[in-house]
């Protein structure tokens, strides 16, 4: 059984990553595409997947359930550059373990597989967001109502594709 399955159409992440985990003793193989992902995991099941969450403008959110149909026992982190609020819950409630944001370590995301269950002495954050944050995660929840299609979301929200392609683009700070 290989330790990992790398799930991300970005090559260059791939390779730097697979290097990393191989360096760390980690057998790892890849998928750029849902049915590579799906593929890879019927012909040998992956304890470990890291699970990017835009695939070439397709939702990881959509293949994520696949693949827990395929591997049950498998422990899947999602890993995205478009992180929100919505698209963790929606994640978690589908069965991934831990919801990282882009850029992450490899140390952070080895981290992320022993951290399965959930900690209650998880510090609280006081400050409040911000209103360009409130927005991205309004951006975020209309993305994920609509599978995370561009053009559903638009036509919903009532804005050009490309506006709302620029607005996803401006990831807000933290809070």
């Amino acid at each position: 059984m290989t330790d990992y399955l790398l799930v991300d159409d970005d090559e260059a992440f791939v390779r730097v990553l697979r290097r990393a985990l191989e360096r760390r003793g980690h057998r790892v193989a890849h998928a750029h595409d849902a049915d590579g992902a799906l593929a890879a995991m019927a012909d040998a099941p992956h304890a470990r997947v890291v699970l990017d969450l835009n695939l070439a403008g397709d939702s990881g959110l959509r293949l994520l359930p696949r693949l827990l149909e395929v591997a049950p026992g498998a422990s899947i982190v999602v890993l995205t550059g478009y992180a929100s609020i919505a698209t963790a819950v929606e994640a978690t409630k589908l069965g991934a373990v831990q919801y990282l944001a882009k850029p992450a370590d490899v140390a952070a995301i080895v981290a992320a597989f022993g951290r399965e269950a959930a900690d209650p002495e998880l510090a609280v954050t006081a400050p409040p967001m911000s209103l360009k944050r409130m927005g991205w995660e309004h951006l975020q929840r209309v993305l994920a109502e609509h599978g995370g299609n561009i053009s559903e979301t638009a036509r919903a929200l009532g804005m050009h594709r490309r506006t709302l392609q620029r607005m996803l683009a401006k990831r807000p700070v933290a809070q």
